[in-house]
């Protein structure tokens, strides 16, 4: 069955965790999501699709949903096109229980705001995105807050560099 909001193909069962990446429009700004357990980090692409910029964080309350409310807020302030969610693959690159959760999460959000939602490895952009603060100087106690939009935009930026 196939789902026309961009959710991608399901199983039999609507079984959400066989959610696909879907092709994100060419045109309009693209939102990033880097999940984390606690944190989930933002990014936004200009219109063009050319550049990524950090954007803010969600806060997730163990034990609860998906702050669906909060990215609300978000989308209607940016109206992007898309939505880019990280997959957190193991390093042999490999889905485990994490990427099956971020496929859950993208197929909640595709289904309910109708919006596009592909999903992109995101190994490494933690890792990416804590040597960029530490190459600027910052020590991680006073830049802890950056480091998942940072994430969120080192995903995104390597994505649209893929695209063109």
């Amino acid at each position: 069955m196939t789902d026309r909001r961009g959710g991608g193909s399901t199983g039999a069962a609507g079984d959400e965790a066989a959610l696909t990446s879907v092709a994100l429009p060419r045109t309009g700004c693209i939102l990033a999501l880097d999940i984390g357990e606690k944190r989930i980090g933002l990014a936004l692409s200009d219109p063009d699709q050319r550049l990524a910029h950090p954007l803010g964080t969600l806060h997730r309350r163990a034990g609860r949903r998906f702050p669906l409310a909060a990215l609300r807020a978000y989308l209607e302030e940016h109206q992007p096109s898309g939505l880019l969610v990280g997959l957190p693959l193991t390093p042999e690159g490999v889905e485990d229980e994490r990427a099956r959760t971020a496929r859950r999460i993208g197929g909640r959000i595709a289904e309910k705001t109708g919006l596009p939602v592909a999903f992109k490895d995101e190994r490494m952009t933690t890792a990416r995105a804590l040597r960029a603060i530490r190459e600027l100087g910052g020590g991680l106690r006073d830049r802890k807050a950056d480091v998942d939009p940072l994430a969120a935009t080192t995903l995104l930026q390597s994505y649209l560099d893929a695209r063109r």
